[in-house]
């Protein structure tokens, strides 16, 4: 059983409980996720964070066909970091814990998913080709995103 970890950090210029704010709010998901994907959340985006909450997206990641996607976030701390889970979707294991930092002159964000494939070793055959470098582009998006929605870090 083979587990990937995808690492991602990004300095933002703005205070922490800004870039709180907008990252744990579901609704803006959609904002931080390349258009080609059909982001749509179906239910569980009507009210603020908490732990224990399910979160139901439409995604349509490769190929042009939609997928459900279940998450349910684990834990939060406010200002801190927030876990989200999979419960039903395209990953055999899907855990996203997404931490937040005031460091000078703005905010630290990072993100550390842990993430496996299903199908076995086919699964591992496709992951570099197509799965890591799809995961790879959703990140740069969203780096992109947030740049551009708040600005480059000078630090």
């Amino acid at each position: 059983m083979k587990i990937y970890t995808l690492h991602s950090k990004q300095n933002l210029p703005i205070s922490i409980d800004e870039a709180w704010k907008f990252l744990s709010d579901p609704k803006n998901l959609k904002v931080i996720t390349p258009i080609y994907m059909g982001f749509k959340t179906l239910s569980g985006d009507d009210r603020a964070m908490f732990a224990g909450q399910i979160i139901q997206y439409i995604v349509t990641p490769v190929f042009g066909i939609p997928m459900k996607w279940v998450t349910e976030i684990t834990h939060v701390k406010d200002n801190s970091y927030f876990v989200d889970e999979q419960r039903f979707g395209p990953y055999s294991l899907w855990h996203h814990k997404h931490f937040l930092r005031e460091i000078p002159g703005g905010v630290e964000m990072e993100d550390i998913v842990d993430y496996k494939i299903p199908m076995g070793i086919i699964g591992q055959l496709v992951h570099p080709i197509l799965v890591a470098p799809k995961l790879k582009e959703i990140f740069d998006f969203r780096r992109k995103k947030l740049i551009e929605l708040f600005g480059e870090f000078k630090g």
